[in-house]
């Protein structure tokens, strides 16, 4: 099911996993190298259409199944199991772990993709040495949590408020609603997903096509707030429907044989390999990134107030809420959280999965950004 070129290995030893590796553009030494991480419910094949691309342009391309995913292994994949592990710093380690076995002591770049794109944007700040340049890719990335200032002689103000958090307030609803990632954060989501009413593979096609620009219900707009009435417009698949789980809400969009049958980017033999790869995993390792949220949110502060110095871009499909799903989020990666932000690229006809659904426009921005920043791979210069 690979493209040619595009080869898998197993690499040991990296923060306690055998991680499991797609990799292109390792036939001739001294490539630059770019790691790309992907998000969920994807794996490294998320990557397919894209890495023989960035590989003929002269790349060393590594990406591998994180931790949770796919065929790499080491991790716990229980509910009640270790949880910590998935806190994000750690899961910066794994990258790190990984960009160091393949006897790199910096890359070209890291590129993220959905949740892996916050975990490439805190390579880049724990680590700008090591990575050089980032991409996010369909999940604009805020900034760092910030740490009380300058309370000694002006005391923070108690928060007086009495008003109900996000989760109460999309249950208060004329239409009681849920937001996905507390949905995803239940002990319920995983057998969900695993063992839905309309079978693995059904689930997964209307996932992926819901999501994607296929699915003519994506015209996202910006969120002027976090407020329940607002959050609630985005589709059901983000703000689910109350007594409904993740199965039964995309299960209502699941594409015709017809659009099934003109589907280039996800193609059905190729769907099937994340039908294998689910089956044997199950999604509890995936879900477990959402629930580590809180997890290192502590040791996330050490960088509080800390930038992304290094070039930095964000591209995404034009019809993808994901841009759009966290209220200004994109304006401070920006302004703010990136201090040379090179531009967002938003491709026409593209969903959630840009990558896939449009992998030569996804190349060409990546490498017209890359191309820009060549002279951080000079050897003595910073």
């Amino acid at each position: 099911m690979l493209p040619t070129g595009v080869r898998s290995r197993f690499v040991d030893g990296i923060n306690g996993l055998r991680m499991h590796v797609l990799e292109a553009g390792f036939e001739s030494p001294g490539r630059p190298a770019l790691l790309l991480l992907h998000g969920f419910p994807d794996l490294a094949y998320g990557w397919r259409h894209l890495m023989p691309i960035l590989a003929e342009a002269g790349y060393h391309v590594i990406a591998p199944d994180q931790r949770g995913y796919g065929k790499t292994t080491g991790w716990d994949p229980d509910y009640d199991g270790d949880l910590a592990s998935f806190r994000r710093l750690n899961l910066v380690r794994d990258a790190l772990g990984l960009v160091y076995a393949f006897g790199y002591e910096s890359l070209a770049g890291v590129i993220g993709h959905d949740f892996g794109a916050p975990i490439a944007a805190w390579c880049a700040i724990a680590r700008p040495d090591v990575f050089r340049t980032v991409a996010l890719m369909s999940a604009p990335y805020g900034g760092t949590p910030s740490i009380p200032f300058d309370t000694v002689n002006h005391p923070a103000k108690a928060d007086s408020t009495d008003s109900p958090g996000l989760a109460a307030q999309l249950a208060a609803l004329p239409r009681p609603r849920k937001h996905y990632q507390s949905y995803y954060s239940s002990r319920q989501a995983n057998e969900n997903l695993w063992h839905p009413p309309q079978g693995l593979h059904d689930f997964l096609r209307a996932y992926y096509h819901v999501k994607s620009g296929d699915w003519d219900g994506n015209h996202p707009f910006p969120l002027s707030s976090r407020k329940a009435e607002q959050m609630a417009r985005m589709p059901t698949y983000y703000i689910m429907e109350l007594d409904k789980g993740m199965a039964e809400t995309v299960a209502e969009h699941m594409p015709t044989s017809e659009e099934v049958a003109s589907n280039t980017w996800l193609p059905d033999h190729e769907l099937s390999v994340y039908v294998a790869e689910f089956t044997r995993t199950g999604f509890q390792g995936g879900l477990n990134w959402y629930r580590a949220g809180s997890f290192g949110r502590a040791e996330q502060q050490i960088f509080a107030g800390r930038t992304i110095d290094q070039p930095a871009v964000y591209i995404a499909g034009s019809q993808d809420w994901g841009s759009y799903q966290s209220p200004g989020a994109l304006q401070r990666m920006q302004n703010e959280a990136c201090a040379d932000f090179r531009g967002v690229h938003m491709i026409d006809g593209a969903g959630h999965w840009v990558q896939q659904e449009k992998p030569d426009e996804t190349a060409r921005h990546l490498l017209d950004f890359l191309s820009g920043t060549e002279w951080l791979l000079t050897p003595g210069q910073d």
